[in-house]
């Protein structure tokens, strides 16, 4: 299916509503153009620097954050609701061990601005490219949520990526908006 562009502002209720009901999926790439996909539940998207941005955070445990930091590019995927299974997936399985677009069926589809690619299978499309990268301060969070969410030290790294391109499938948004 062609996809089609569409303004970053125009799905951001349902891609907040999916990110906190089953999570969605960061898609990095190694050096050797191997695509991995990661579920996150924690993201931003807004306006920084005059620019359109989605935030993320990744922990430095994870094998998204070694071809992140080298990439500097990043596409956030929306799936649909029958792609449930996909982000259980990817959220528990390490693209150091498993090849999960093989494992899953999943289609790497050109992006057009970043060199890691899209989920065609996938509803919204984010393009990213990394303008601003930082540590969360341990030091500065409140001292629930450093007990609760880093009691292993494994502290998030942030990144701010600027939203170069938004798209949709226009057959799979209408899953999502019902």
């Amino acid at each position: 299916m062609v996809k089609s562009n569409t303004p970053f502002s125009r799905h951001l209720e349902t891609t907040y509503r999916i990110m906190r009901e089953q999570g969605i999926l960061l898609v990095t790439q190694s050096p050797e153009g191997k695509p991995n996909a990661m579920t996150i539940g924690w993201g931003l998207i807004g306006i920084i620097w005059g620019k359109p941005i989605f935030v993320v955070l990744v922990r430095p445990s994870r094998y998204t954050y070694g071809l992140l930091e080298k990439s500097m590019e990043f596409t956030v995927n929306v799936q649909t609701p029958e792609m449930r299974r996909v982000a259980e997936f990817c959220g528990t399985h390490s693209g150091r061990d498993t090849d999960k677009f093989k494992a899953l069926g999943l289609t790497p589809g050109k992006s057009a601005f970043v060199q890691p690619p899209i989920i065609d299978e996938c509803a919204i499309h984010y393009e990213c490219q990394v303008v601003h990268r930082n540590d969360v301060s341990p030091d500065e969070l409140a001292r629930q949520i450093l007990t609760g969410c880093y009691a292993q030290d494994d502290i998030h790294r942030i990144y701010y990526g600027e939203i170069l391109r938004t798209c949709i499938d226009p057959g799979k948004i209408q899953l999502l908006e019902k």
